[in-house]
């Protein structure tokens, strides 16, 4: 028998007081006779747990027998640090294994303590989705390698596209580490002595150097990443102004989100919103809004939307006869 095995079956008993033999033979991944014949040898040695025959019947732990298997290791605390990854992410880190060991000790600890009396937890009331709709976003690399990678604190020469490049290219940047971003994976890193994102979707491989990391002073993973963080979402040097109808503004917000400046009050059924953007080429953006957007200001704004809406019209226009 494996003491992985038994420590889980017990917390889940501790959790639980009686499962079905059926139930932890599926969460244990073994069969309903091995759970029977790992439940008689912990009852022979004095656990107070025992077979309940019957329909209503399965594996119980008596009331009162707890374990003290509240501790958690140093992988699983490490585990329990990222608490912000999803479980998908997780997978891809390798911490799965760990967060479910650490989750099941605080899960037998918190059956301990708790009363018939005692209040809802905030985790039963409150569940975190860091995922985006409808994303699909899957790494071109092993997110864990490079974690791995990453610890040894070198260099790194990468193959990466930019969103505007068709092939890859090369480069050797400075890591400081990576970031789980609305279900996407970002490596921070300095490239010619300035902070970058590289995302890990365009990230085709990487390569560790023999030379050592060389970082700007005082900087680190949390302070690169606000910089960079604000520099993306910043307000932008352009402010475009456009006429919506007021029962887009909330399509607009969940589309445009920081880079809304300023909003009027509805005239008519309609308001006038303000965005900034880092040039007038990201006006693109605004395309998503279809014919319920009307750009006011400023002119180049208003001509490059024309010029977009010119080359859509002629590349939907139904073929000639």
């Amino acid at each position: 028998m494996k003491a992985s095995r038994l420590l889980h079956l017990l917390l889940l008993l501790q959790t639980r007081q009686r499962i079905t033999t059926t139930e932890l033979a599926a969460r244990l991944e073994v069969s309903r006779r091995t759970v029977l014949r790992e439940v008689e040898a912990l009852s022979a040695a004095g656990v107070p747990v025992y077979a309940e025959r019957g329909r209503s019947g399965g594996i119980v732990l008596l009331p009162g027998a707890r374990l003290n298997a509240s501790h958690l290791e140093p992988p699983e605390l490490e585990a329990l640090s990222l608490a912000g990854l999803d479980s998908t992410q997780r997978e891809r880190m390798g911490l799965s294994a760990m967060w479910e060991s650490a989750a099941r000790k605080i899960a037998a600890r918190q059956a301990a303590t708790s009363t018939g009396t005692s209040p809802l937890r905030l985790a039963d009331l409150v569940l975190v989705d860091s995922t985006p709709w409808f994303a699909d976003s899957e790494a071109a690399v092993d997110v864990a390698d490079l974690a791995s990678a990453l610890q040894d604190r070198r260099r790194l020469r990468i193959r990466y596209r930019r969103s505007a490049e068709s092939e890859a290219s090369t480069r050797v940047v400075d890591p400081y580490g990576i970031v789980a971003k609305s279900g996407r994976w970002y490596l921070v890193a300095d490239h010619r002595g300035d902070g970058r994102l590289f995302s890990l979707d365009r990230l085709a491989a990487f390569e560790q150097l023999d030379a050592p990391v060389s970082l700007r002073p005082g900087e680190t993973l949390r302070t690169t990443w606000a910089a960079l963080k604000d520099r993306t979402e910043g307000r932008g040097h352009v402010s475009v102004t456009f006429r919506l109808p007021e029962h887009g503004l909330d399509l607009a917000r969940r589309i445009l989100g920081t880079r809304i400046h300023d909003v009027s009050d509805p005239e008519n059924g309609t308001c006038i919103v303000v965005v900034g953007y880092p040039d007038i080429e990201s006006v693109r953006q605004l395309l998503q809004f279809g014919d319920h957007i009307e750009v006011l200001a400023p002119d180049a704004a208003r001509t490059r939307i024309s010029q977009l809406a010119k080359v859509l019209a002629e590349t939907h226009s139904p073929p000639s006869s």
